[in-house]
């Protein structure tokens, strides 16, 4: 929610952007470690799956980083409403 805020009103809050990022980041970490972790349950399919995905959010995190605009902001936008529905099912 804080990243489509940011892209809904470009003008007034890309300098949350950072932050927003950071936290999205984080999230991201906890999810990717736990899923892949050696105990985890989750068949090795979709641990590499997370991984891929984690790492995809990393690199594009780290490009918007370096070269913010309002419309990159949709994939990680996309990718995050995408899972959070995934994981409410």
């Amino acid at each position: 929610s804080r990243l489509q805020a940011i892209r809904d009103d470009w003008s007034a809050r890309q300098y949350d952007l950072d932050e927003a990022l950071t936290y999205n980041r984080k999230l991201w970490t906890i999810l990717v470690t736990s899923a892949t972790e050696p105990t985890s349950a989750l068949p090795q399919a979709i641990k590499q799956n997370v991984a891929n995905l984690g790492l995809f959010v990393f690199n594009h995190t780290v490009s918007l980083l370096t070269n913010p605009a309002p419309e990159r902001l949709g994939v990680l936008i996309n990718i995050n409403r995408e899972l959070a529905a995934g994981l409410r099912a």
